[in-house]
């Protein structure tokens, strides 16, 4: 299994490619995605089920500007240009990724915007 920041780095190339087969099998079965404001998503099911069709994002690619590692934990910074709800965006986000077993088991979304 590839380490954390090379399965992380990965991650923002398959979303942007919409790839949600190979996205979603960086997570670990009992996945935990949470974003401020919003419901935690849990479980690769619902994983895939928010990437292809809850997901407000779209067209779009992701930037990363600073990875950090610390140990089963990996921190991210960068910019999103693309279309959410069919209107040109462009923001800055936070992403925390913590690792079980060489998949990713939890995962922090923080953004500028109100939903993504």
């Amino acid at each position: 299994m590839a380490d954390p920041e090379t399965v992380v780095r990965r991650y923002y190339e398959l979303v942007d490619a919409e790839n949600y087969d190979d996205l979603v099998a960086l997570f670990a079965d009992d996945v935990s995605y949470e974003r401020p404001g919003q419901d935690a998503i849990e479980g690769r099911d619902a994983l895939r089920t928010f990437y292809e069709e809850g997901r407000p994002l779209d067209d779009g690619s992701h930037e990363v500007h600073d990875v950090v590692v610390d140990g089963d934990t990996v921190a991210v910074r960068g910019s999103f240009s693309g279309r959410q709800n069919g209107e040109r965006v462009g923001f800055g986000f936070a992403d925390i990724h913590e690792f079980e077993d060489g998949a990713i088991a939890r995962r922090y979304t923080f953004t500028d915007r109100d939903e993504v």
